[in-house]
């Protein structure tokens, strides 16, 4: 089997995996929306628009991109949890013996879990018309590619943390001590600008900062080409990272890997 048709037949089996798992759509979905829902509305009156330090008219136009990176975080986290299941049902084993190349089993994953994560938060952005985006074809182009960047970056880093790591607890420890952390230091809830100096430092740093920023402007009809010049430097580094764990130092198999959760 080529490689192409590996990485393929493996990002279709991630797509037919989340069809039988509903649950898991409503999570990263639902989860998403109900904190879009209860911030945008229980703060509205105490957040004056002035204060946001963006272009975003309201605080429920301001919240949504952050609400968006929430679902690809999501699915990214999902995605590198099924990579530990796949090793303890043993159908990671039988894909590294096989003939295809090993760089196709790191392409599908991350294909498959990336773009589920696009299209899960495309479901939400449907709704920024309703709140006062500004659609423009350029607008909406950008937001898609940021958020693909996103996507890619952050499944990359996911599927590269776990395939060190032996137990979906252990992964549970990687989300809350580092994505976590990363999403909300990326300016989702709370603008960046006002922020002490040592704050806004790390938020600058952050590479889910450039992603939002560059969904934001595409709300906002505009192309930050910085943000989104930023975002593909993620992206890359992602697809880098999880190629050079999975393909290049995982040579001896996930097993022989240091296991973190064991």
């Amino acid at each position: 089997m080529s490689g192409v048709r590996a990485s393929g037949a493996l990002a279709m089996r991630e797509v037919r995996r989340l069809g039988r798992q509903p649950l898991r759509i409503v999570v990263a979905i639902a989860t998403p929306a109900m904190m879009w829902l209860f911030i945008a509305s229980g703060f509205s009156n105490s957040i004056r628009p002035d204060t946001l330090g963006s272009d975003a008219g309201s605080l429920t136009l301001y919240l949504l991109p952050g609400m968006a990176s929430l679902v690809v975080l999501f699915n990214a986290i999902f995605a590198s949890i099924s990579l530990i299941e796949d090793r303890h049902e043993g159908f990671l084993q039988a894909v590294l013996v096989s003939p295809a190349p090993r760089w196709s089993m790191a392409v599908g994953k991350l294909l498959g879990g990336g773009a589920l994560g696009v299209a899960q938060a495309i479901i939400l952005l449907a709704l920024s018309p309703l709140v006062g985006a500004t659609v423009t074809a350029g607008g909406v182009l950008s937001a898609f590619v940021a958020l693909a960047c996103l996507s890619l970056g952050i499944t990359g880093l996911g599927l590269a943390a776990a395939w060190k790591i032996d137990s979906a607890s252990g992964f549970h420890g990687v989300m809350n001590l580092v994505f976590m952390p990363m999403w909300l230091l990326s300016g989702a809830i709370f603008p960046v600008e006002g922020a002490s100096g040592w704050l806004r430092a790390l938020a600058i740093a952050n590479p889910l900062g450039w992603c939002q920023r560059a969904v934001a402007a595409g709300l906002d009809g505009r192309v930050d080409t910085l943000a989104l010049l930023l975002s593909g430097v993620f992206a890359a580094t992602g697809v880098a990272l999880v190629l050079l764990v999975m393909v290049v130092a995982g040579r001896g198999g996930p097993r022989e890997a240091s296991s973190v959760g064991d």
